[in-house]
């Protein structure tokens, strides 16, 4: 059986949000659409607490430098998917009524987490992978935001715990910092991670 995985479609990835991907909304109006043909979908949330780690106001530093942390290097972003604020609730015109399940991730304030099936230090599981196996889900597709980032991570976590990942491209868009949109699919591909490109 196959699902859809909808990464973080929130207003505040999307033009105006504190951490705005370029043409984040873009993409709402095709995954709606897209969802049609799923029985299963599953959205995730960033859903952070205002003192959590990876807030670059929380260091006084500007936002996009990176520190190194117990589980490697961590980028600090701008402010962004604040618990309950409107920043972290799912784009207006994302069919939410849709999920069957909604993920949050990043609500441990001492560790970042753009997977949905870990956070960053790659062990503490969200419970996305036992929620597939209850519904015997072997195949995934991922839209959302960004591509680079939580798609990305997403995707390969997905491989390899042994689904069928793919990563359809034009469903979703890109931070590109400093070349993470070309490495992303680099990795994505190594990791076995179908791109699909239409």
């Amino acid at each position: 059986m196959n699902a859809l995985i909808v990464i973080d479609v929130q207003n505040d990835f999307c033009p105006n949000g504190a951490l705005a991907v370029e043409g984040g909304h873009e993409i709402v109006a095709l995954i709606n659409v897209r969802m049609n043909q799923y029985n299963t979908v599953i959205m995730t949330q960033d859903w952070h607490p205002r003192m959590h780690m990876s807030f670059a106001d929380n260091h006084n530093v500007e936002p996009y430098s990176v520190i190194e942390v117990d589980y490697g290097a961590q980028v600090l972003w701008p402010r962004h998917c604040v618990e309950g604020s409107e920043g972290a609730e799912f784009h207006p015109l994302l069919d939410s009524r849709r999920a069957d399940a909604i993920i949050r991730k990043g609500f441990r304030k001492e560790i970042d987490s753009y997977s949905a099936f870990f956070e960053n230090d790659k062990k503490t599981p969200t419970g996305l992978e036992g929620y597939l196996r209850g519904r015997r889900i072997d195949s995934v597709d991922f839209v959302g935001l960004a591509t680079d980032f939580c798609v990305s991570w997403s995707a390969i976590d997905a491989a390899k715990l042994g689904f069928h990942a793919r990563v359809l491209l034009p469903l979703t868009r890109a931070i590109d910092l400093d070349g993470s949109l070309e490495k992303a699919i680099n990795d994505m591909k190594q990791a076995g991670v179908e791109i699909v490109n239409d």
